[in-house]
């Protein structure tokens, strides 16, 4: 199996364990700080665990080594966490994941403003047209609708901490960052826990708590954090894409939780620019490695 495979099936595998993360939320009958206590707590542990069982001495050689990239993935990532979590609490579920599908759009304005990278027209409008879909999707909440701007606006503040996460994780690819993301979800539950108002969860919760903090968000940000150091960034945005599909399918067909037209509306757009932005992208990578080769 050569790297570029390898990499695809890694990132779709991440992208297809984590889509019900959204779902088992919702599925906690505790605190919206309860559950991110519960959810980072237990899947940081695993993380680190089962990674240093692996690596063995490797993983405290990592977290000794890791720099500024795994400080930064570490706190950024924190941060960001508690704000998926907050906002799934707090907006409609397909209000979040397409909010959180903007993110490589953020990560080319982090190239942008600290690379001085050059951003051509194909980025300046497809961040023209998701911007517009975000305006119309917050309008939903405005109108009264399913969602709540507070919950909106946290999923943006999720967006950017993957975006700068990401970055650093693609500046620095050659590095496992499987280690900053189990530290920064540990440490986003130990924050959630300082605001929580109790940390019991009723007995039918339990298991929806062990299979997301144990399971889906351990392993599905393992592989997640592993496939893209393979793979060129533009096929890991499309393959990020899904996630904003199936989360919502999920909680519709689960808990049936309609999202409005101008949620579908504004959805649409955000969806349809990040496609096709990132199928130029990805014709233009490939068509430039055919003249190198």
């Amino acid at each position: 199996m050569n790297l570029y495979l390898c990499g695809f099936l890694i990132t779709l595998a991440g992208v297809l364990v984590i889509s019900p993360d959204s779902l088992l939320i919702r599925l906690v009958a505790a605190d919206t700080w309860t559950v991110a206590f519960w959810r980072g707590v237990l899947s940081g542990l695993a993380t680190l665990v089962v990674y240093g069982l692996i690596h063995r001495r490797g993983l405290w050689r990592e977290l000794r080594g890791g720099g500024w990239p795994m400080a930064v993935i570490t706190l950024v990532f924190a941060a960001g966490s508690l704000c998926f979590v907050y906002s799934i609490t707090h907006t409609q579920v397909a209000n979040t994941l397409l909010i959180l599908a903007t993110s490589p759009i953020f990560s080319a304005l982090i190239a942008w403003v600290v690379l001085r990278e050059r951003v051509g027209p194909r980025v300046w409008t497809t961040i023209a047209v998701t911007l517009l879909g975000i305006g119309i999707i917050a309008s939903d909440s405005l109108g009264r609708g399913g969602g709540s701007l507070d919950g909106d606006f946290a999923a943006l503040g999720a967006a950017v901490s993957l975006a700068v996460c990401f970055s650093v994780a693609r500046a620095r690819r050659a590095v496992s960052q499987v280690p900053a993301f189990g530290l920064a979800a540990l440490l986003g539950g130990l924050v959630a826990g300082l605001w929580a108002p109790g940390l019991a969860v009723p007995g039918p919760s339990v298991g929806w708590v062990a299979l997301l903090g144990l399971v889906v968000v351990p392993l599905g940000f393992a592989l997640l954090a592993t496939g893209p150091r393979y793979i060129p960034a533009p096929d890991v945005s499309l393959l990020l894409l899904l996630e904003a599909v199936f989360g919502p399918l999920l909680v519709w067909w689960v808990l049936s939780e309609e999202p409005g037209a101008r949620v579908l509306f504004g959805g649409a757009l955000v969806l349809g620019a990040m496609v096709v932005s990132n199928l130029w992208l990805l014709g233009e990578t490939r068509a430039s490695r055919r003249l190198a080769g």
